[in-house]
């Protein structure tokens, strides 16, 4: 039930979403909704100060759950990312309260985005950032091909996206992407220290710089969305796709150079 896959507690000022999919923590439609309307209501609700987003177990999330496509071959990746990771990350960022992701293990794909999406990052040692897109043939969505570059630059964004390279927590802190590197047995307490330290702040001044920060920042990210979603289309479709959801399905190495001559 979407109620067990995001566990929701409220203290001290504190919204702590907490992300339950085991073992991956991959998103689905399910999730990802239940996601965004928990965001709504802690716009609405004059208890909740900051969010704190984490997840259970050992990594972050792997991503968008693409068992949930079937085969893929009637799926309209446009019309998915519009009424799923589209208005969730519109959702993060019009939220006028901080939002904090504590990240550990692997984090990619979609999750990606959402981890992107939120005002401050804080990562355990052991934190890896996949683009992962690339690795079945898919271009990026959930406004990584914003976020991404915007954080840790344009060169460093498409090398970690064109080779599918991840980015360790030492580097995701060097280039810009987390905030704070903290021992994975400190994640929990140290993400809490902080949520609780944003939720102490003057969240009305805070959501009005997260505006000027949207409006200097991010003023086109609607239009990234929607663009990301037709070229992603496009991409779902696409002989890359389909040899690179192939491969990962049967675990093994795709070959896009031999997929591509049979189109």
């Amino acid at each position: 039930m979407a109620e067990e896959m995001l566990l929701s507690e409220i203290k001290e000022g504190v919204l702590a979403l907490t992300i339950n999919r085991p073992k991956a923590n991959a998103f689905n439609t399910e999730l990802t909704q239940t996601l965004t309307k928990a965001l709504k209501d802690a716009g609405r609700n004059d208890e909740v100060r900051a969010v704190l987003l984490r997840a259970e177990g050992k990594i972050f999330s792997a991503g968008q759950d693409v068992t949930e496509f079937g085969g893929g071959e009637h799926v309209s990746f446009r019309a998915h990312l519009l009424r799923t990771y589209n208005p969730l990350i519109k959702q993060m960022r019009s939220l006028e309260k901080p939002i904090l992701v504590a990240t550990q293990g692997a984090t990619a794909g979609a999750a990606l985005g959402v981890v992107l999406a939120a005002d401050l990052r804080i990562a355990a040692e052991d934190a890896k950032y996949f683009v992962g897109f690339s690795g079945i043939g898919l271009a990026p969505d959930s406004a990584v091909s914003l976020m991404l570059p915007t954080l840790i630059g344009l060169g460093r964004a498409a090398e970690a996206a064109y080779f599918n390279q991840p980015i360790d927590a030492k580097q995701a802190l060097d280039w810009g992407l987390v905030n704070a590197v903290v021992p994975a047995d400190a994640l929990e307490a140290s993400a809490w220290e902080w949520a609780c330290k944003l939720a102490a702040g003057p969240t009305g001044a805070i959501g009005l710089t997260k505006r000027d920060f949207n409006r200097a920042m991010l003023p086109h990210l609607d239009e990234v969305l929607d663009y990301e979603a037709y070229n992603q289309e496009t991409a779902g479709h696409g002989s890359d796709h389909a040899e690179g959801l192939a491969a990962f399905l049967e675990k093994r190495d795709p070959d896009y150079a031999k997929a591509a001559k049979k189109k």
